[in-house]
């Protein structure tokens, strides 16, 4: 299994948009034996920035598409006390990342599932996180 993040989402409805796929389509190409996921927040950032764009109504069909296509991951009973574990040392050290961030890395985390990324920076301080990039 694997997760994708937000940001490689919004590169790969950009590269469905071109005539010519880019690495966010061929990383997807290689992924094609894993089960793939994306976390409830990921999907949630992805139709926040639909209802923003200026044409919301055709990139809120292209976000409905793409989630259509993988399984949206939930929160359980092991979300928020993984949540708790992930956010103390980061909170202790300083080192506070974006709430959204976290909450899609623990998705991950939850999930034992790396995650793929284009934003290594965003991430690469959360422990027990394997990150993907491209």
């Amino acid at each position: 299994m694997i997760h994708l993040d937000t940001s490689f989402l919004v590169d790969l409805l950009r590269e469905s948009s071109k005539a010519e796929h880019g690495p966010a389509h061929e990383l997807l190409g290689e992924l094609h034996d894993r089960e793939v996921r994306i976390s409830v927040f990921a999907a949630a950032e992805l139709y926040s920035g639909a209802e923003l764009a200026d044409n919301a109504e055709a990139e809120r069909a292209q976000v409905e598409k793409l989630c259509a296509a993988v399984e949206i991951a939930y929160p359980d009973e092991h979300f928020a006390p993984a949540y708790g574990r992930t956010l103390a040392p980061l909170h202790r050290a300083g080192e506070m990342i974006a709430s959204m961030d976290l909450l899609i890395a623990t998705s991950a985390i939850v999930d034992r599932a790396p995650l793929v990324t284009a934003n290594r920076r965003h991430f690469a301080r959360i422990a027990g996180l394997d990150l993907v990039s491209y």
